[in-house]
């Protein structure tokens, strides 16, 4: 009965906070709300026994991945407000891609039966074990593919972080090493008791 509630709880959270991620005016309310839905859905993990996943959940994209949106976020300053005058025109379209892709989750939910798989659970089973064995056996193609369009994500939002800014001194080593004692030192003569 205690787990029940305690689902029923997480799930709530979560719905919400993934609600918020797309409907909060501010993105760094946005990437807030996204770390609390990653916060409840390895809560939701550990309700089913998946600890190595809830801890991975936490670490890879609380610890790292929410952390990079945030500081893209913040440093592309980004004129949201101009971005989402248009919003209201795509909404039909949205909620029509939206609705497609629920029925696509559930048709995919509805024809998987854990039956048919040969999954038994067993008292020694080890969950990190198997992640490691169906990761890196069978699914260590597309894991692999994922990472490289994660470095490539990762090029890409750093690339857009430093682009040339009008407003920003840097420093130019061409022009420094270039420099001459007579252009960055004068001496002065002062007389004593009038100097600065």
């Amino acid at each position: 009965m205690l787990v029940d509630v305690v689902f029923y709880l997480l799930a709530a959270i979560m719905l919400v906070a993934a609600l918020r991620v797309i409907t909060a005016k501010n993105p760094v309310s946005s990437v807030m709300f996204l770390v609390l839905a990653f916060f409840t859905a390895a809560g939701l993990f550990l309700l089913i026994e998946a600890e190595f996943l809830a801890v991975i959940l936490v670490m890879v994209y609380m610890g790292a991945v929410a952390i990079l949106f945030l500081f893209v976020v913040m440093m592309l300053d980004v004129d949201f407000a101009l971005l989402r005058q248009g919003a209201r025109d795509h909404l039909p379209l949205g909620i029509a891609v939206g609705a497609v892709v629920l029925f696509e989750f559930a048709a995919v939910a509805s024809s998987i039966h854990p039956e048919q798989h040969g999954a038994v659970v067993g008292e020694n089973v080890n969950n990190t074990l198997e992640i490691g064995k169906i990761l890196y056996t069978k699914y260590l193609f597309p894991f692999e593919v994922a990472s490289l369009i994660l470095l490539v994500a990762l090029i890409g939002a750093v690339a857009l972080a430093h682009r040339k800014r009008n407003n920003v001194r840097t420093q130019n080593i061409p022009d420094q090493i270039a420099r001459t004692r007579d252009e960055s030192v004068a001496l002065k003569k002062v007389k004593s008791g009038e100097g600065a």
